[in-house]
């Protein structure tokens, strides 16, 4: 006569291993952080929201405020970007994009402080971020004092020489000082900004 106890036991493997089983046909792979989506194919765009927590972790290791995605930055970053996908040339001035301070101007957003980093060849967004680090007139700029607004676009041009194009743009809202009744911009309603170089590389 067989012992209970003994059956019991046998089958307590055989039960956890339906358990397990049925634990781990639901369980998904982790999906890779956003800032390693590629953006060298159709229709990828980068996260503005992934870059501001990027740009804003970076900026707090020294103490400066953190960057939140303005919809009129975002749009002025990606009509650049495409501009120079356009003409497969990297600038802050190119055919069809305009100087950074008229687009500036164009774009609705009042700026009292303004800065922009372009580049290409980068594929991912973790890629931009490091190469702009890596270079002291780019990396000035995501580590500008003052800075709150940021706006950043792609553009993926199969064809050209980079494929991916990118720009970056930092800014301060415009604030009068206190005690005056207006802004106190120059009488020909020029805008004081900031450029970085422009970097191509991997």
């Amino acid at each position: 006569m067989t012992n209970p106890s003994r059956r019991v036991l046998a089958l307590a493997p055989l039960v956890l291993a339906a358990m397990l089983s049925g634990c781990f046909s639901t369980v998904e792979a982790p999906k890779s952080p956003v800032f390693y989506d590629r953006l060298d194919a159709a229709g990828a765009t980068v996260s503005p929201e992934a870059a501001a927590s990027m740009i804003t972790g970076y900026r707090a290791t020294r103490g400066l405020s953190a960057v939140t995605v303005d919809p009129r930055l975002n749009k002025m970053a990606a009509d650049q970007a495409r501009a120079m996908a356009a003409v497969d040339q990297v600038g802050h001035d190119v055919k069809g994009g305009g100087s950074f301070d008229k687009r500036l101007a164009a774009s609705g957003f009042d700026a009292g402080l303004a800065v922009e980093n372009v580049g290409a060849g980068y594929r991912t967004l973790a890629e931009a971020f490091s190469g702009w680090r890596d270079s002291p007139k780019h990396n000035a700029n995501m580590l500008k004092p003052g800075v709150t607004r940021l706006g950043i676009g792609t553009a993926y041009a199969p064809k050209s020489k980079y494929k991916v194009y990118w720009s970056l743009i930092l800014a301060k809202p415009y604030e009068p000082p206190a005690g005056m009744a207006g802004p106190a911009l120059p009488a020909d309603g020029s805008t004081v900004v900031q450029l970085g170089g422009a970097v191509v590389g991997r």
